[in-house]
């Protein structure tokens, strides 16, 4: 009992958690990227038009936040580098398409900021191909 309510640490129970937040992440946004990649056509004149940039560059740009840069996420390949992308759009859904509900319609994609958000400062562990090449 002492030891589970330790503050204590292990460098593999960190290494396994980030994988499984890394794998979470990184999964679940795929899914919602690749339905906006196949249905780019019909979504692409309803989708939110940010900074002024217009729908159809804010739906490709969130299209390569979910779906490209969750792969990398995946895959543990230049990690904090593709998690840039993931919290920018995650803070445009939570902040400007939800007005900051974090409590309500923006609850998912505040939780999906925090995680990705974490992935940044932490980095993507010793189970990723980060630390292979980084060897």
């Amino acid at each position: 009992m002492k030891r589970f309510l330790s503050t204590h640490h292990s460098a593999t129970a960190f290494n396994l958690s980030m994988l499984i937040l890394r794998l979470a992440l990184g999964i679940l946004l795929l899914t919602y990227g690749y339905k906006k990649l196949t249905h780019f056509d019909s979504m692409r004149h309803t989708f939110i038009s940010f900074a002024g940039l217009g729908s159809t560059i804010s739906l490709a740009l969130i299209i390569f936040a979910e779906f490209f840069c969750s792969i990398f996420v995946i895959l543990g390949l230049f990690t904090r580098l593709a998690v840039i992308p993931i919290v920018i759009g995650m803070s445009v859904v939570v902040f400007v398409a939800n007005n900051a509900d974090i409590l309500g319609k923006g609850e998912k994609g505040f939780l999906y900021l925090t995680v990705a958000f974490v992935i940044l400062l932490c980095g993507p562990g010793k189970a990723s191909l980060d630390a292979v090449i980084n060897k």
